[in-house]
């Protein structure tokens, strides 16, 4: 792996990740649980870190006795991830729900990562292939080879794209005509008495909204670009190609952290 700046910052974000991210799974598994349920067929995630979500998708109980990732189901699972200091992790967890690792040579080439080495039938296949979707260039080509895909899934990645209405565009250039895209994402704090929040409405949206602004620059460089002022439900809603967009939000209060990273999470349906 070469070092510079830019292997600087992932690696600062890495160590970021590793101290708050169980903090962050933990108040977005109360929505992944009724969410990932519906994950199906050829899959692929954007940003899926650690991979910690994996503990939501369908499973069964393999011929060896292992509870493994249900193959009646999810036939394939690609994962996109733009950061390699993940990959270590990221592979530990696909495997320990029974995927069959693999890394796309093309995107993954200064990764010492190896893949899967004892294979079993029972295995999902699963693909790691470092890159983002913030424009059909930055899409890795073996990506856009095995679309269309079932289902594209986002947590807490489109906050950090660089360009979040072209990976959306993206999303739904990768999905099949009736595709679900599965989304949890951080967002600017919605307005008080929006009837779309759940969670925490009680909550001053407006105050912890100015509050996001302002710890924003600060938050966008040690988060590697993380931008959690935007409205990306807006975005996605605003995205032609949509037959429906089902979303609702969580302020969720608790620790002072919750306060600056509300969610918005839900589904869209691709046209057919």
């Amino acid at each position: 792996m070469k070092y510079g700046v830019e292997t600087t910052l992932e690696f600062m974000f890495y160590v970021v990740w590793s101290v708050i991210s169980s903090g962050q799974d933990a108040r977005a598994n109360k929505y992944r649980k009724n969410l990932w349920p519906d994950i199906y067929g050829k899959v692929i995630e954007l940003g899926p870190g650690f991979g910690v979500s994996f503990d939501h998708l369908p499973h069964k109980t393999a011929r060896n006795g292992q509870f493994v990732i249900n193959s009646d189901v999810i036939k394939s699972y690609t994962a996109v991830e733009p950061n390699p200091f993940m990959f270590e992790k990221l592979q530990a967890n696909a495997e320990g729900h029974g995927f069959c690792v693999n890394y796309d040579l093309k995107t993954c080439m200064d990764s010492n990562n190896q893949g899967t080495v004892n294979d079993n039938s029972d295995y999902v296949p699963f693909t790691i292939s470092r890159g983002t979707f913030d424009d059909p260039e930055s899409v890795p080509q073996a990506v856009w080879d095995n679309a269309p895909y079932d289902t594209v899934i986002t947590s807490f990645s489109l906050c950090t794209a660089r360009n979040p209405q072209e990976s959306i565009k993206n999303i739904v250039k990768l999905l099949k005509p009736g595709g679900t895209y599965i989304f949890i994402e951080h967002i600017l704090h919605p307005p008080p008495g929006d009837l779309l929040v759940v969670d925490g409405s009680h909550i001053n949206g407006a105050f912890w909204g100015r509050m996001q602004k302002l710890v924003s620059p600060v938050w966008n460089f040690f988060g590697h670009g993380c931008y959690i002022t935007r409205e990306t439900d807006k975005l996605i809603i605003s995205t032609p190609g949509w037959d429906s967009v089902e979303y609702k939000y969580a302020r969720i209060g608790g620790d002072i952290l919750s306060y600056f990273v509300p969610m918005t999470f839900g589904k869209a349906i691709k046209s057919t």
